[in-house]
């Protein structure tokens, strides 16, 4: 099953996605790699689920919100390749998590970001990953996601 078909199957629609919020640009295509830079969890309106996860933003909330970020991405992949189908597999993954003193459950909330890699993705969607705590993160945004993707071989 294609990848778009399988998302589509399951339902999941992409956001309408934003620019990068500096002089950066959303990814980069090297070789048969698709790099993706930092994104954030940005809603259809434009705002953004903001906040210290383990001070007022609770594990279900940050989970939602790598959820999120990672649909953000997704919309980047389809941006830059006309199709998720292009992608042979999801690489790796690294996430931050602004977190509030003594919240250490990082990888509970970047699982959002990676169980929805392996809804669209299937067996192509597992990856290994980095989750990691900080104590800032741009905008005050909850979650900060980037990722590395495998093309198919062009040849």
């Amino acid at each position: 099953m294609s990848h778009e078909q399988r998302m589509a199957d399951a339902g999941i629609e992409l956001p309408k996605g934003y620019p990068p919020a500096g002089l950066y640009v959303g990814a980069v295509k090297v070789g048969n790699h698709l790099h993706i830079g930092g994104h954030g969890p940005v809603r259809n309106d434009g705002s953004m689920i903001t906040g210290k996860v383990g001070d007022g933003v609770d594990l279900q909330m940050a989970q939602d919100a790598a959820r999120l970020t990672g649909l953000q991405m997704l919309y980047t992949v389809r941006e830059e390749l006309g199709s998720l189908d292009a992608v042979d597999r999801v690489v790796k993954v690294f996430g931050m998590v602004n977190c509030a003193p003594g919240f250490n459950n990082t990888p509970a909330v970047i699982d959002g970001c990676s169980q929805l890699f392996l809804d669209v993705f299937g067996d192509d969607g597992v990856h290994t990953r980095a989750a990691v705590g900080m104590a800032e993160l741009p905008f005050d945004i909850c979650v900060e996601v980037e990722a590395l993707f495998l093309l198919h071989d062009e040849s």
